[in-house]
């Protein structure tokens, strides 16, 4: 009986050694510190997509969707308190509503390498460095709001339904 005590001692013994020294070799391995050298370049986000009304004399005429992507130094966001994307999107939206245009029911050409220069140069404003490198376009697209369905369509078998088909 004592023989299984002592050898079960001597196994947590030899578990708790092992397990010491695996972690003390890990933390002050190289491994680590060519992680953060890769770490440190260009990050990519995507910001959510930005839904942005077109007011033309004093009524709604569509939406402009669009969904972008801005690059920045990742050493930077990492140590930064907020994430600069709400500034992004809040500099989108406001570069879009002031100055988009809507003619004819469609939108009219942006002169795109303007407009996302000044996206960033209001983004970096806003977080007091040069944060933001680059914003890029995913997507941008424009709904008339006569395409846009007034609501939910009605059942495929209800009353309602049957009277629209005919």
């Amino acid at each position: 009986m004592i023989r299984f005590i002592i050898i079960g001692v001597w196994v947590c013994v030899v578990a708790l050694a092992s397990t010491y020294a695996a972690a003390y070799w890990v933390t002050g391995s190289e491994h680590g510190k060519a992680e953060d050298s890769y770490l440190s370049g260009l990050e990519y986000r995507r910001l959510p997509v930005i839904t942005v009304p077109m007011v033309i004399d004093g009524s709604v005429k569509g939406y402009v969707l669009v969904k972008l992507v801005f690059t920045a130094d990742a050493s930077l966001l990492r140590k930064m308190p907020i994430d600069p994307g709400i500034f992004a999107v809040n500099a989108a939206f406001q570069e879009i509503y002031v100055n988009g245009r809507v003619e004819g029911g469609k939108m009219a050409k942006y002169n795109l390498p303007e407009m996302l220069e000044r996206i960033r140069q209001a983004t970096n404003a806003h977080l007091n460095g040069d944060v933001v490198r680059e914003v890029l376009v995913d997507s941008l697209n424009y709904v008339d709001k006569t395409d846009l369905r007034s609501g939910p369509l009605p059942a495929p078998n209800s009353a309602e339904g049957e009277r629209q088909r005919k």
